[in-house]
Order: structure tokens, then sequence, then C-alpha cells
């Protein structure tokens, strides 16, 4: 099984002294493109006029154009502690240890609007890329990424079960459409279903820290439901698509 996360735009700062090599993150296949939007983002960090449109940020975030800047020196983290924010708070890698960490190392996997797609090993440094940027004069990076992940991700789904927790953008760089898709809903006393925004990376976190660490080896979706109940959560599947049923007690 792979559970796929989708990034963070929240990144943690610094990390061991070695520099990004391409060579050594897993699926070589996807280096050349790696490599130019390496080079591009590097660029780019020359005119923050032009970054700051590009990325869609402010003046106050400017750390991240000097991220940017030092792309190919700047220190490295493995991937699954590079990403902060609410779901990978709710994942909690490092809590996680002997066999547990060891599942959870082999089943996560990231989508990366700059790597494609990492394991949670791979070493990689900060920076600020997201699936919606617009670089100058460049097709969309999902016109980029699709015909590099898709045949990937088709590779790996036969092999693995894929648990896709991807948010819409970043699914779209490359989809994977015999995957198992959650999304989360809150059920209100009325009875009415809504989106859950922000509590929805949380539960995702949740999701896949019970999916990370379990000793069972779910391959449909019907065993992934079953892990998420025995984690407490409330599930309901319709094929390959799960329900997370979020209500105010939960």
């Amino acid at each position: 099984m792979i559970v796929l996360l989708p990034p963070s735009e929240t990144k943690r700062d610094g990390g061991t002294p070695t520099p990004l090599h391409l060579e050594q993150l897993s699926n070589p296949g996807l280096n050349q493109l790696r490599s130019a939007l390496i080079g591009e983002l590097v660029d780019l960090a020359s005119d923050p006029a032009a970054c700051r449109a590009a990325l869609a940020i402010s003046s106050g975030q400017d750390a991240a154009i000097a991220h940017n800047a030092t792309l190919r020196t700047a220190p490295t983290l493995p991937a699954i502690r590079r990403y902060t924010g609410v779901l990978y708070d709710a994942l909690d890698i490092d809590s996680l240890n002997g066999a547990q960490a060891a599942r959870a190392h082999a089943r996560l996997a990231i989508g990366s609007a700059l790597f494609g797609l990492l394991r949670a090993d791979d070493q990689v440094p900060t920076y600020r890329l997201s699936a919606t940027s617009k670089l100058p004069a460049k097709p969309t990076l999902a016109a980029r990424w699709r015909p590099l992940l898709e045949p990937l991700l088709a590779e790996l789904a036969g092999e693995h079960l894929i648990v896709d927790l991807r948010s819409g953008s970043y699914a779209a760089l490359g989809r994977t459409p015999t995957a198992v898709r959650v999304e989360v809903l809150n059920e209100h006393p009325d009875g009415r279903r809504t989106v859950v925004s922000h509590f929805n990376k949380a539960h995702k976190g949740r999701l896949a820290r019970a999916l990370a660490a379990s000793r069972a080896e779910p391959d449909n979706a019907a065993a992934v439901a079953a892990v998420a109940r025995r984690a407490g959560m409330c599930v309901e599947r319709n094929g390959n698509d799960l329900t997370v049923v979020v209500t105010p007690d939960r």
C-alpha cells in the first residue's frame, strides 16, 4: 500500500548540510523535469516582483524567494519531516518508532509541484512552488507533470493499493483512477453534510497515520475503511470512494 499525501506550503527550515542530489531521489525518471524546474525557480528568484507574481506570494513572504534562490546548496531533510502544518501534525511521524516507523517510511509518499513524487526518506530542501503556480512563459505544472506522473502512478498502482489523500490541484498533476479516494464531510445535527475545510487536513492526517502504522496490509477500499474504523473514525464507502464523516463529538 502507498499512502499518497499532499505537500504543504509550510516547511521546516534547516536540515543536514548535505545539499540536494537529484540522483539520490526515488523515481529518477522524473529528474529531467525536476532539474528544469529547479533552474527556473533559481533564475526567477533574481527578480523578486516576477517571483511574487508567479508564486502568488506577498512581499512579507520574501523568505520563500530566498529559499528558492539556494535550492541547489541549501540543507536537506527527509521529505516526511520537511513538510509541516495541520496534516503533518496529525500524522506526527516522529512519534512512531520501531516497526510502526518502518512501515510508515515504506508506505508514505508525497506529491510535489517541484519534485513530482517523493518517498518519505527522500532528502529535499525548503522551497516554494505550489501546484497552481504559474512560471513565466511556461505551460502549467499539470501539463508538464502529467505525462511523467501518470505512467509512474499507473505502474505503482499495478503493484500496490494507492490511497490518494492529495487535494484537487495536486491530484491534477498526476491522476490515478484506480486509487482509493477520501473526502471529509461534516454532519450537522439536522443531517446536512458540508465539506470540512481546515480540519479536512487533520482528519486526513489521522487516517494517514493509521494506515502508515497499521500491521494490516490493505489491498482494497473496504480494508482501508476497516483500518480507519479501528482508529475511531466514522467512514462510509462507495466503491473506491471513502467518506470520513465528522460530527461535533468527534
